[in-house]
C-alpha cells in the first residue's frame, strides 16, 4: 500500500530494471493475495480490520482499474506513471495506507496491553 502511495518509490524504484519489485509485483500481491480490490467486502475481518479499510480499498481499485484500462493491460509500468488518473492513484492509495497503519498499531498495541494484564 505504501509504494502506491510513494510516488518518489515507484520512480526509484519500479522504474529500475534490476528492481524486482515493479508495479504488476505490488498490485498481485495487493490485489490477489491480500484482498480483491474489485471485492474487498470478503476479505473483512481476515487481511482487513474495518468497513472503513474495506471502502478505502474499493476505491483504490477502482482508481487503479480506471489507469489500466486507459494504458491497456500489459502496459509498461512507465505508461501507467505517466497516465493522467495516475495522481489520483495515489492519492487514493495514501489514505488507506494511513488507516491501516493506524489499525495495525492499535491492534498491536491492544495486544501488547493484554499480554501484560494475562
Amino acid at each position: 500500500m505504501l509504494a502506491l502511495a510513494s510516488p518518489s518509490w515507484q520512480r526509484d524504484v519500479w522504474l529500475q530494471p534490476e528492481e524486482l519489485e515493479d508495479l504488476d509485483y505490488v498490485v498481485n500481491v495487493l490485489f490477489d493475495d491480500f484482498c480483491n480490490a474489485d471485492d474487498p467486502a470478503p476479505w473483512l475481518g481476515k487481511s482487513l480490520r474495518t468497513e472503513e479499510e474495506v471502502t478505502l480499498i474499493e476505491e483504490l481499485g477502482t482508481a487503479y482499474s480506471a489507469v489500466q484500462e486507459s494504458v491497456g493491460r500489459g502496459a509498461p509500468d512507465r505508461a501507467c506513471l505517466d497516465a493522467p488518473g495516475w495522481g489520483i492513484v495515489i492519492t487514493i492509495a495514501a489514505r488507506p495506507a494511513q488507516v491501516m497503519v493506524t489499525n495495525d498499531l492499535q491492534a498491536a498495541a491492544l495486544h501488547q496491553e493484554q499480554r501484560q494484564h494475562s
